[in-house]
């Protein structure tokens, strides 16, 4: 469940955000599916919550979940739910996020990131209203506004075959599209003395330190990659390092020092998702040294069993040459440290005993 917040910053003047605050408002009040699209930080949760709470749907559950902090498995289970024994340790019947918003709202953060079998059971829980938990074979009803968000091009993800066209089609019959921070002019002081009122009442300052003029240019000319997220960081940390009563330099980089490690001799994200779909499952082995034998492989296997001899072979190599750090396991195996460890509480056993 997520619980709409007065104290999330969705504030300004500039004429780009009060556009998108019109439009959004006006397409609250049509019980369709929506897209929010947006750079990171751009606040598309509160967008979504914006979009519920002016509905007709403001009494009912509004229900979240961000579909790049799981590994590809578990999303199934997590939004239709499974029935008793539907795999390894579902000792009991369990609900997952679209029953728990019937009536309501269903919030899919990071939608580009969800499986392509997964998007298919989408689909036909928007298009229809109807879905079967994992494991089961009883069509459920459900009634739930979805909205998605992401900072993917999904229209090239479509083309390119990795997202649904007829879930893009169905999902996109609104899509708002956030301005970008640097693209709201007025809007940064307005938020940055916001902040800073509130950082000087959580740390007890009588009053909150005014911006100098080369602060407020610092301001003005930085792109804000992170928009406001970005933002609230900076401000937050020039108040509580400040004890005169003027912010006289705002520090962008908070990593920025003489004593910084060295960057890992890694791929960026970047680079890996514009590799083939087989130069993208080689490249992780390729990055951590891990290999998987003789020519042939794995073998004539089932191919659950071959997969999970992969996963487990692969994690057991990146541990070992990370001395066990997960998250630069992860890191090596291309994975964010959530999905990470879903696949090592899959695998816990077997690493365990390595």
């Amino acid at each position: 469940m997520s619980e709409y917040s007065s104290t999330t910053e969705a504030m300004g003047q500039s004429e780009a955000f009060l556009d998108f605050m019109e439009r959004l408002s006006t397409a609250a009040r049509v019980d369709r599916p929506a897209l929010i699209v947006g750079e990171r930080g751009t606040g598309k949760e509160l967008a979504a919550g914006r979009l519920h709470y002016l509905s007709a749907r403001w009494q009912r559950p509004f229900v979240t979940l961000n579909c790049s902090a799981l590994a590809p498995s578990l999303i199934e289970s997590e939004l239709f739910g499974h029935e008793a024994g539907a795999f390894t340790g579902a000792s009991a019947k369990r609900k997952g996020r679209f029953e728990a918003a019937e009536g309501g709202t269903l919030f899919l953060d990071e939608i580009a990131t969800m499986p392509l079998t997964v998007q298919e059971k989408i689909l036909r829980a928007v298009e229809y209203g109807e879905f079967e938990r994992v494991g089961g074979s009883t069509p459920l009803r459900v009634d739930v506004r979805v909205i998605g968000a992401t900072n993917a091009d999904l229209p090239s993800l479509a083309e390119a075959g990795r997202f649904k066209r007829d879930l893009l089609d169905r999902l996109g019959f609104e899509v708002l599209t956030v301005p970008p921070l640097r693209h709201r002019p007025g809007d940064m002081e307005l938020l940055a003395r916001h902040f800073a009122d509130r950082m000087a009442v959580e740390i007890g300052r009588r009053e909150p330190p005014r911006f100098s003029v080369g602060a407020l240019a610092t301001l003005a000319a930085h792109p804000w990659p992170g928009n406001v997220r970005e933002l609230k960081n900076v401000i937050e940390r020039a108040v509580y390092r400040t004890e005169g009563d003027v912010i006289q330099e705002l520090v962008l980089d908070p990593f920025d020092s003489p004593w910084r490690p060295a960057a890992p001799d890694f791929p960026s994200p970047s680079h890996r998702q514009t590799q083939g779909e087989s130069s993208t499952m080689a490249t992780p082995a390729r990055r951590a040294d891990l290999t998987l034998g003789a020519p042939g492989g794995i073998g004539l296997v089932p191919l659950h069993e071959a997969v999970r001899g992969l996963e487990l072979q692969l994690m057991k190599n990146a541990l070992t040459q990370t001395r066990h750090h997960q998250r630069k396991a992860a890191a090596m195996l291309g994975l964010s440290y959530h999905q990470f460890r879903g696949l090592y509480r899959k695998h816990k056993e077997a690493l365990d005993a390595t």
